[in-house]
C-alpha cells in the first residue's frame, strides 16, 4: 500500500512537469539572426533544461515507490472532506488514456471516487420488491456500509450529488425503457427500478407485467409504473447474437453455435423502445463458450479456430447493422455500456476478496479489450449511440462486489455488484445523458 503523502507528491510533480514542457518555448538554435535574442533564448533554454532534469530526477525517484506497473493510470489519495469532517479519500482516474469527449459532450467516465459520508442512497434493496435477494448485500449479512459512502465526481462536469427522482419520473411518463444483455444488465435494470420507486407514493402501482418474480431464469421481465404510464424492461441476451443447434456434420465437440452474423431471435421485441441500453461481455470467455460446447458459426459454417475477440467484433458489427435497419433514431435513444470490471483473485474465478475501501491499484482492470471493441464499433456507427464507459471507474471498486453476501454464501462473487451500489452510478450516467443536470438536484 502506497504512502498517501508520497502519492500526492508524485501527482504534484507530474503536473509541474507537464507545465514545464508546456511553458518552455520552442527554440531553434542557429536560425536566429539577432545575437542578443539568441543569447536570451539560450538562457531560457538552459533554465528550462535544468529544471526539467531536476523534475525528471524527482519523478524517477518517486516512480520507484509509487507507480503501479500493472495499471495504465496514476492515482492519488488525499483528504477531501472539510476540516470538521472525518478524513476521506479520493481515488482519481487520470484522463491521459481514457476516452475523451464524445460528440462534444462531457465525458462523465473521467473523474474520481470521492468519499462522502453525507451521501445517501435512494433505496433499501430489502424493501424493493424488484431487487434480487442475491444482490442485497446488507440484507444478506454485510456489516460494513462504507462502500455506500463513495460517489462519482466527473472531472469536467458539474453533477450535483442528489438525483431528482420526480423530474426523472416526469421525463419517463408514457415511455418505454429497455435493458438488453446479461446478468449485469439485469442488475442495472433492478437498480433503475428501485431508484425510480423512491419517488412513487403508491408502491402497488408498480408491478411486473406478467406477474413474474425477479429471477435470472426468465428471458423477459417488464415492470410497469402505472402512476406515470411507463415500462422498464429487461431482455436477456448474453451474446446479442443468435444461439442455435449445431449443424448436422459438425464435430462432436460442437453442441451449439453462436451465429455471429444473425441477431438474437428476440431482437424484434427490442424495437420501438424510447430508450435502449445494451451490454455484453461476461459470457465471452472460453469457459462460457468452448468448454460448454458452443462455437461460432457464419453462413452455416462452424469456425472452430476463430478467436473470441474476433467473434465479438463481428457480432457487434452485426448488431450495428441491425441498429441501422431496425431502430428509428428520431424516437429511440441508444446506449451501450462497456465491460464491468471484476476483481477475482485468480484466473479460475473461484476466489475473491471484497475489500473494505476502494483499491488504489487497478492492476490493468481500467482497460479491457471487450470495452475497446465496443467503443470502436459504436464510434463508427451511422446511428448515434452513446457509450456508458464504466470500465475505468469500476476498476477501483473492489469493495462493492457481492462477495459472500449473496443468497448462496458458499459461493463468492466478484463479478456482480451489491444493490444499492455501483449500478446506481451507471444509471446516473444514463440519466445525465438523457436529461442533463435536470435529472439531479443539489
Amino acid at each position: 500500500m502506497q504512502n498517501p503523502s508520497e502519492l500526492i507528491i508524485f501527482t504534484h510533480l507530474r503536473r509541474i512537469h507537464k507545465r514545464v514542457f508546456t511553458s518552455c518555448p520552442s527554440i531553434h538554435l542557429g536560425n536566429n539572426k539577432n545575437p542578443s535574442s539568441s543569447l536570451s533564448q539560450n538562457g531560457i533554454f538552459a533554465s528550462c533544461s535544468l529544471l526539467t532534469v531536476i523534475l525528471l530526477f524527482a519523478l524517477s525517484f518517486t516512480c520507484l515507490y509509487n507507480w503501479d506497473f500493472n495499471s495504465h493510470h496514476m492515482y492519488s489519495i488525499s483528504n477531501v472532506l472539510n476540516d470538521n469532517d472525518s478524513v476521506g479519500a479520493v481515488v482519481d482516474v487520470d484522463d491521459d488514456d481514457i476516452l475523451g469527449d464524445w460528440n462534444g459532450e462531457c465525458d462523465v467516465s473521467i473523474g474520481k471516487w470521492v468519499r462522502d459520508e453525507g451521501f445517501r442512497v435512494l433505496y433499501n434493496a430489502t424493501e424493493c420488491p424488484f431487487a434480487e435477494q442475491g444482490f442485497d448485500c446488507l440484507g444478506n449479512g454485510r456489516k460494513d456500509r462504507g462502500y455506500l459512502e463513495w460517489r462519482w465526481k466527473p472531472k469536467n462536469c458539474e453533477i450535483p450529488r442528489r438525483l431528482d427522482v420526480g423530474a426523472v419520473l416526469e421525463y419517463l411518463r408514457g415511455k418505454r425503457v429497455a435493458f438488453v444483455g446479461d446478468s449485469l444488465s439485469r442488475t442495472q435494470w433492478e437498480s433503475f427500478i428501485c431508484m425510480m420507486m423512491a419517488g412513487v407514493e403508491d408502491r402497488k402501482s408498480v408491478y411486473e407485467v406478467n406477474g413474474n418474480e425477479i429471477t435470472k431464469r426468465i428471458r423477459f421481465l417488464g415492470v410497469r409504473f402505472g402512476s406515470h404510464n411507463f415500462t422498464v424492461e429487461f431482455h436477456r441476451s448474453v451474446f446479442l447474437g443468435l444461439i442455435g443447434p449445431a449443424p448436422r456434420k459438425a464435430p462432436k465437440r460442437v453442441r451449439s453455435t453462436l451465429r455471429i452474423d444473425e441477431m438474437d431471435d428476440a431482437s424484434k421485441k427490442w424495437e420501438g423502445a424510447d430508450v435502449l441500453v445494451f451490454n455484453t461481455g461476461h459470457w465471452w470467455t472460453k469457459t462460457k463458450l468452448f468448454e460448454m460446447g458452443t462455437y461460432f458459426q457464419v453462413d452455416g459454417s462452424v469456425k472452430l479456430g476463430m478467436p473470441i475477440m474476433t467473434a465479438l467484433k463481428l457480432t457487434l458489427e452485426t448488431w450495428a447493422s441491425w441498429v441501422d435497419s431496425a431502430v428509428n433514431p428520431n424516437k429511440t435513444r441508444l446506449f451501450f455500456r462497456t465491460f464491468e470490471s471484476a476483481h477475482w483473485s485468480d484466473a479460475s474465478r473461484v476466489k475473491c476478496k471484497v475489500t473494505v475501501h476502494p483499491t488504489t491499484r487497478t492492476k490493468g482492470r481500467d482497460r479491457n479489450p471487450i470495452s475497446d471493441i465496443i467503443l470502436n464499433v459504436v464510434k463508427n456507427m451511422t446511428v448515434p449511440v452513446t457509450p456508458l464507459h464504466v470500465t475505468p471507474m469500476g476498476a477501483y471498486r473492489s469493495d462493492a462486489h457481492v462477495g459472500r453476501w449473496s443468497d448462496n454464501p458458499l459461493v463468492t462473487d466478484c463479478s456482480h455488484w451489491c444493490l444499492p451500489g455501483l449500478p446506481d452510478t451507471w444509471n446516473e450516467f444514463l440519466l445525465f445523458h438523457l436529461l442533463g443536470k435536470d435529472a439531479l438536484s443539489p
